[in-house]
């Protein structure tokens, strides 16, 4: 026990460490390079005027929603790996973001033009649109895989195959929009942070202070279930009802994220795993370490996008999806 709590301590300062220092380097690197003195006097009010107009309103909010979206994913896949039971969940997988995705491009497709492309209504719509779809998706794989109660195997196989039909949509209407609708979607659907304004830090942020906290309220009951229905039944738990409120949870903040991150795969999957070697499985320290893995990862992960072949930025869900492939692989490879 005291050697885990040590594993625990010395995993969140080495984490915190390790962001602290990317962060430094995402505020340095960029079309415009700024020094790390130059970092430190603008944030004390001593920089140029270029420089502040840089650090606080384009790469500051795109580090901070980078920590969010990160955070928000790799908590998801934790949940949905504890409620399915099973290695290979996360939110892309069973179509989660998937279905995030399709109403956002709905909403690009027909409403968008109406509310204004750059309006504060549109800043606060998009996250509602994208968690309706998540929690629609969710809905629909639960009533498709219900019987008699929850079971993690038709759970997962519905929800593969909701995400394929859900695809198959998704790009049906990408067809129909214009070529400049077309290309941002394409781009904000391969997991671009394009949300780098201080208006969808403030519009998603009050959804993670709420969502995050609850969510590690809900640890010892994600440990319970992962005992089985009949254990945490006798041990007091209503396993089905505590599945869905978790389940929700995990919807919403995959949604929250796709709103601001687009399709970013894998991130909710190779989080919680690398999470689980360091500190084990108990979700009391399973979730905080693998929400700063999950945001250590994505801004990682976009700071190697907008630099490796600047000016050209390449989305950062690419980039987490090349680092992780290879992992699913030997994952797939290893369950049995």
């Amino acid at each position: 026990m005291i050697y885990s709590r040590v594993k625990f301590k010395w995993a969140l300062v080495i984490l915190l460490a390790l962001l602290l220092i990317t962060g430094l380097v995402s505020l340095n690197l960029g079309a415009v390079s700024i020094s790390p003195a130059g970092v430190f006097r603008t944030f004390f009010g001593l920089g140029t005027q270029q420089q502040q107009l840089i650090l606080f309103d384009f790469r500051l909010p795109s580090i901070i929603l980078a920590l969010l979206i990160g955070a928000g994913m790799a908590i998801s896949g934790v949940i949905l790996q504890g409620i399915t039971r099973n290695e290979l969940a996360d939110p892309g997988i069973l179509g989660i973001n998937s279905g995030a995705g399709l109403a956002v491009i709905i909403y690009i497709a027909f409403f968008q033009n109406a509310a204004g492309s750059l309006s504060i209504i549109n800043t606060f719509i998009l996250p509602l649109f994208a968690l309706t779809g998540a929690l629609v998706t969710a809905g629909l794989i639960v009533i498709f895989a219900w019987k008699q109660g929850f079971q993690s195997i038709r759970l997962v196989l519905v929800g593969v195959g909701v995400n394929a039909g859900l695809s198959a949509i998704l790009i049906a209407i990408q067809l129909r929009l214009e070529p400049q609708d077309f290309m941002k979607a394409l781009v904000w659907l391969s997991g671009d942070l394009w949300a780098t304004q201080w208006q969808y830090v403030w519009a998603l942020l009050p959804w993670f202070l709420v969502l995050i906290p609850y969510t590690l309220y809900k640890s010892h009951t994600l440990n319970v279930l992962n005992l089985g229905s009949q254990l945490s039944t006798g041990l007091g738990v209503h396993s089905n009802r505590e599945r869905l409120v978790l389940l929700v949870l995990a919807v919403a903040m995959a949604g929250l994220g796709v709103a601001a991150g687009g399709g970013i795969a894998f991130l909710g999957l190779i989080a919680p795993h690398i999470a689980r070697r360091i500190v084990g499985a108990k979700h009391q320290v399973l979730l905080p370490i693998s929400a700063l893995l999950g945001s250590l990862i994505l801004l990682l992960a976009d700071t190697i996008g907008k630099n490796i072949l600047s000016p050209i930025e390449i989305p950062a869900g690419m980039i987490v999806s090349i680092i992780s492939a290879p992992y699913f692989i030997y994952l797939l490879m290893k369950t049995k």
